[in-house]
């Protein structure tokens, strides 16, 4: 994995006019922003393409000759009115992020270090839904098939590198809840809850939420 900040990797946005919302400028001031259907070059290794989609076409139709053009790149969709069945539909077609396309600077930033690392990034909203999922289909079917108390010494084990409070938001952010509802549960702010789990990923390697609630509940993730 590069040591390099989502920064310092080439941002390739791609928007129905060709131009860019501040924000994206703000959060890459490098950013290359091309009209969609333009020419794309050859991209250097690690590139992040960002495509904000045209609301008057079907988003998988823009997909499909974005990744015409840009090849194996990571893709990040950016929507105005994001849509949890359109994101699902979207994600089964291989892009690794979606999210508001007036999204803040540091968010972006943040999505671009989750995809860039090999995670996914998705909508608050359709994360609970697919948290909620997993954990129902891991309590049905364990991965690979490992007894039940040997799970559980697996997630005891990995979890003993947190903090207490660190567990405590771990276990929580694997049952669907959002950062918001984790706040309210313990009593801490947002803000408090962000760094949680910015410390907990870095510990436990986690790339994304859904990663993490695997190794909460003593899965094998690949």
């Amino acid at each position: 994995m590069s040591s390099r900040s989502p920064g310092s990797q080439f941002q390739l946005f791609v928007s129905p006019s060709g131009e860019a919302l501040p924000r994206w400028l703000e959060a890459f001031p490098k950013a290359v922003v091309l009209a969609q259907g333009t020419f794309v070059e050859s991209l250097p290794d690690g590139a992040l393409v960002w495509l904000r989609l045209d609301a008057s076409r079907p988003a998988p139709e823009q997909l499909a000759e974005l990744h015409k053009a840009v090849g194996a790149a990571r893709i990040v969709v950016l929507a105005s009115q994001p849509d949890n069945e359109q994101a699902l539909t979207l994600f089964s077609a291989g892009i690794r992020g979606y999210c508001n396309a007036h999204s803040t600077a540091a968010n972006l930033r943040q999505v671009a270090s989750v995809v860039q690392a090999g995670g996914l990034w998705i909508g608050e909203a359709l994360m609970q839904r697919l948290l909620a999922a997993t954990r129902t289909a891991i309590l049905k079917t364990p991965v690979a098939s490992l007894p039940q108390d040997v799970a559980s010494r697996a997630a005891a084990d990995r979890l003993s590198a947190l903090t207490g409070r660190e567990q405590e938001v771990a276990r929580a952010v694997a049952t669907g809840s959002s950062n918001k509802e984790i706040a309210r549960q313990l009593g801490i702010t947002e803000r408090t809850v962000k760094a949680h789990i910015g410390s907990v990923f870095q510990k436990l390697n986690a790339r994304d939420r859904l990663h993490l609630a695997l190794i909460v509940n003593g899965q094998r993730p690949s």
